[in-house]
């Protein structure tokens, strides 16, 4: 087999399902190989910055690594900033960029799309992923694929694979996956029984899950754990849409001063807090009402786990929680607390409020079912805390704009299940046009599109700027030039019949656009900003 087929083969072995791309005259062979084998199905779209969002959300659904393929330097370059959301946010992200032959770097002229040397783009993407290879040698290109595809699993992040253009119809051998390294059993067995310790002579434990536990999919395995341990459960900002079809004692979303007061006190005044898989960042935690001291809780993330100045290094989370899960007898359960979620859009000419938005969503999915949601930064997101609780795909961390629209496509593309898009209207300028690709794949997704004319989430932070404004728009006539349905809603009832016509109709992407008064924001944000922004003064920034 030549390399090409070799490094597809290799990625499928690895769990691979998809790949999104966007070739470029240097990464034309390989394109030619992806669609000549049908090894695995190939998504093309628009603009690179898309390309690298559908990754990440496919990823992050499958639990398994996708792949996100560009040409050399203007492509790859133009998707740096999606890779680095999914370094921030764990996600199993393969970049593969076409790159310069080995006879075009002997010329002695300058290469096309070259911006200082030959390797400023791997030297770039060194950056925000955790290994690179560069495929120059077909005798070790095998080894080299199968060090990163295992690096990619074993951290949960992105990797990069250059493939010059002249190597990929070399003959190459079959890559031969690397083991996993193995834990060290005495050292895991020491820290669950202190982790046990702690847990049983606590009077409040509670058990916060994070991202990670989607990451390595051990979702079902942590949610046998937390029925043994009969602790409250709850998930972070970034965890919103973990455990959502588990029976667990689950309580809801943390989300400090902008959440629910019972759930603060709950995860604020526990003895033992047992943070799984959660990033330590100041969109999980900068909002607590009071400080949480994580030296005295029990951080399991990163591949080790700490508590206090204890330190277990080398401690992977899914050994952790099966060996948990295998030390723990079951206890009394804590009752699951029956969440409260909006509902019940009223039918009348009132302006629509984010919260209204909630509540038609919700009022579908009972109708309905649930379906996945990929939600954009912005106020769209913050709504989206207010949604049944589904599986949930955004830039919780990183918060980027431009996610919401690919990566809605990429989460159909990799669930085969109608997907629900909620974004504003600045970032639906960025990549909303990707929607443009549905009707090649037969995706229709539901967008809901919130224009207010305006950077909204930035006039909160800075509301004297004027360049929070933005031209008005009418998405739902623009719906109809990418090939999809367009409805506009400007009051309750007008959102109330879209969100039933859209629903109702399949094989188009269905766009409603819902037209808000600037400063109509929803309640979670106007509490998460003003929760920020005492941080901010507290600590003098």
């Amino acid at each position: 087999m030549n390399l090409a087929e070799s490094l597809l083969y290799a990625l499928k072995e690895h769990g691979v399902k998809e790949i999104f791309g966007l070739p470029g005259d240097f990464a034309l062979p390989f394109f030619k190989v992806i669609e000549e084998s049908n090894i695995l199905p190939c998504y093309t779209l628009s603009h690179e910055p898309a390309v690298g969002f559908a990754a990440d959300a496919a990823a992050r659904y499958n639990t398994k690594p996708s792949v996100a393929a560009v040409t050399y330097g203007a492509g790859a370059f133009n998707m740096v900033n999606p890779i680095a959301a999914a370094y921030a946010e764990k996600s199993p992200v393969v970049v593969i960029s076409g790159g310069p032959g080995l006879a075009d770097r002997n010329t002695g002229l300058l290469i096309h799309h070259q911006a200082k040397r030959l390797k400023s783009q791997l030297a770039m993407y060194r950056e925000v992923t955790c290994d690179q290879a560069i495929l120059d040698d077909p005798a070790v290109a095998p080894q080299q694929i199968a060090r990163v595809l295992r690096a990619c699993i074993d951290e949960s992040r992105p990797v990069y694979i250059e493939i010059p253009r002249d190597q990929v119809f070399v003959e190459a051998d079959p890559v031969v996956p690397l083991a996993p390294a193995k834990t060290d059993k005495d050292a895991l067995d020491a820290c669950v029984d202190e982790i046990l310790d702690r847990l049983s002579s606590a009077l409040s434990p509670v058990l916060v899950v994070g991202i990670e536990v989607r990451r390595y999919g051990i979702e079902d395995a942590v949610a046998e754990l937390a029925g043994k341990l009969g602790v409250p459960v709850v998930t972070t900002f970034m965890g919103r849409g973990l455990l959502a079809t588990s029976d667990v004692p689950f309580q809801g979303t943390y989300l400090g001063v902008a959440g629910d007061p019972a759930i603060t006190r709950l995860v604020e005044k526990s003895d033992a807090l047992m943070l799984l898989g959660v990033i330590t960042s100041d969109s999980n935690f900068g909002v607590s009402e009071r400080e949480i001291n994580l030296k005295s809780s029990i951080l399991a993330c990163d591949g080790s786990v700490s508590m206090g100045y204890h330190v277990y290094p080398e401690i992977p989370i899914a050994d952790l929680v099966r060996t948990l899960n295998d030390r723990t007898k079951r206890k009394d359960a804590v009752p699951r607390v029956e969440q409260k979620y909006p509902h019940g859009l009223a039918a009348d000419n009132a302006a629509i409020q984010p919260i209204d938005i909630a509540k038609g969503v919700n009022d579908l999915f009972v109708a309905n079912e649930t379906m996945p949601v990929s939600a954009d930064m912005g106020d769209c997101l913050f709504t989206a805390m207010d949604f049944i609780n589904t599986q949930l795909v955004a830039p919780g961390y990183y918060a980027t704009m431009g996610f919401g629209v690919p990566a809605g496509l990429g989460l159909q593309a990799a669930s085969g299940r109608r997907t629900l898009i909620v974004v504003g209207d600045g970032a639906f300028q960025m990549t909303g046009w990707e929607l443009l690709n549905c009707g090649r794949y037969g995706w229709d997704p539901i967008v809901l599109v919130f224009n207010n004319s305006s950077w909204e989430m930035l006039r909160v932070f800075q509301p004297e700027s004027k360049f929070n404004d933005l031209d008005t728009l009418c998405f739902a006539d623009i719906a109809g030039n990418l090939g999809g349905d367009g409805y506009r809603a400007n009051t309750r009832a007008e959102l109330q019949t879209a969100l039933a016509q859209a629903a109702a109709t399949r094989g188009r992407f269905q766009l409603v656009e819902i037209m808000l008064a600037r400063g109509a924001i929803s309640p979670t944000l106007r509490n998460f900003v003003n929760g920020l922004q005492r941080m901010r003064e507290n600590h003098g920034g």
